[in-house]
């Protein structure tokens, strides 16, 4: 391969960089394609010295120009042989059935003599055929199923009856009184057929990348609806959310100072209650004392002048009063917040669910836009996308 490759860069030439045309030699030994340093010299008239394009080696006068015999030699041998290598039969080709040794690859296919042959023997059978020309065909390797197997003859006639080809012996036979036409015609009246079919498919196609590019643009146009409404009601539950905390942190600046003012209040009269009750209690146990002392004395004139006065009621709180009227209960309070803590749970479980419903119905409005006609090509996408 190395020795393969240095050959064919010598062939080259370095100006051109194509394979060496006309070659020439110049006093350094290098060759170039006689058109290709022609052109370079002209360009250095005006100087009067010429150089090599690759050693840059310069001559005066101008050298003449010779033949470089070996080069010639050398460029042929190699045209010789790369055509006879892209003659070689490859993977696919058809071989030359008369080739012996080397595969080479066949261009026409005789449908008498049942052979294939390279450009060489196919010059060589039409040569001996001259007089009365075989029919044939480019190369190919079905050589065996366009012949009659039952009369060994070739297969140009259509049976329209039976829908197969047959052999001109065929129609004598086998296929006698019935619907036979030359293969060209029914090829003709088939190809009418392949026509329409082909249109009709070209239509099913046009339409069905038709519907897969709308589909593709529905799904591409969903996402990005998607992706929209996501970051849209991330932002706007965060606002909810900041909306409630603000007004709740207002709320609760409104009423713990209210509920302290009057948690003040209703101690600030609870305690004037406990000092008047604790007061009047002192004041009935020093008359209690005075009335166990006065039950005792021996003195009826003293009992009974001191016994009016003593057991006249004292000036106390009407014990109608409820002592502890101004200690209310925030109990309703608190009932009212708990309230308000499940209408609002309400409220989002019943709008959670609404927007649930809105993104079921916008799902299968998408879907449903689409035509029907390509809805295999859709059902597929969606099984790709979940």
């Amino acid at each position: 391969m190395a020795e393969a490759r240095i050959s064919q860069d010598k062939l080259t030439c370095s100006v051109c960089l194509d394979l060496l045309k006309d070659p020439v030699a110049i006093p350094c030994g290098h060759s170039y394609c006689k058109s290709c340093i022609t052109g370079c010299w002209d360009l250095e008239d005006q100087m009067r010295v010429y150089s090599c394009p690759q050693c840059r080696q310069t001559f005066s006068p101008r050298p003449a120009l010779e033949k470089d015999t070996i080069q010639v030699e050398l460029v042929e041998k190699s045209k010789e042989t790369k055509l006879t290598a892209d003659c070689d039969a490859g993977a696919g080709d058809v071989q030359c059935d008369v080739c012996t040794g080397r595969n080479y690859k066949a261009v026409k296919s005789c449908l008498m003599c049942q052979e294939s042959y390279c450009q060489h023997h196919f010059d060589r059978h039409e040569e001996f055929h001259s007089r009365k020309p075989h029919k044939v065909i480019d190369a190919t390797g079905r050589l065996q199923e366009m012949i009659c197997q039952k009369h060994e003859k070739h297969l140009e006639m259509y049976c329209i009856t039976d829908q197969q080809c047959i052999c001109e012996l065929c129609t004598k036979y086998e296929h006698k009184n019935h619907d036979i036409v030359s293969a060209a015609a029914q090829r003709t009246e088939n190809q009418k057929q392949l026509k329409e079919t082909h249109e009709t498919f070209q239509q099913g196609t046009q339409q069905g990348e038709k519907d897969l590019q709308q589909l593709r643009e529905a799904v591409e146009s969903h996402k990005r609806s998607t992706q929209t409404a996501v970051e849209d009601s991330e932002r706007i539950f965060t606002e909810i959310k900041f909306s409630i905390e603000r007004r709740c942190f207002k709320l609760i600046r409104l009423l713990i100072p209210d509920i302290r003012d009057q948690e003040k209040a209703a101690v600030s009269r609870a305690e004037e209650q406990l000092e008047r009750l604790e007061q009047e209690i002192n004041d009935l146990r020093r008359r209690d004392a005075e009335l166990e002392q006065l039950s005792h004395t021996q003195d009826h004139i003293q009992f009974l002048q001191s016994f009016q006065s003593m057991s006249a009621p004292s000036e106390s709180t009407d014990v109608n009063d409820d002592p502890f009227s101004s200690l209310f209960s925030f109990d309703a309070l608190r009932e009212s917040v708990r309230q308000m803590r499940q209408k609002l749970e309400d409220f989002c479980k019943e709008e959670l669910k609404k927007i649930s419903d809105r993104g079921k119905v916008l799902e299968i409005h998408l879907l449903s836009e689409t035509s029907p006609s390509s809805s295999h090509i859709r059902e597929n996408i969606i099984l790709e996308m979940s």
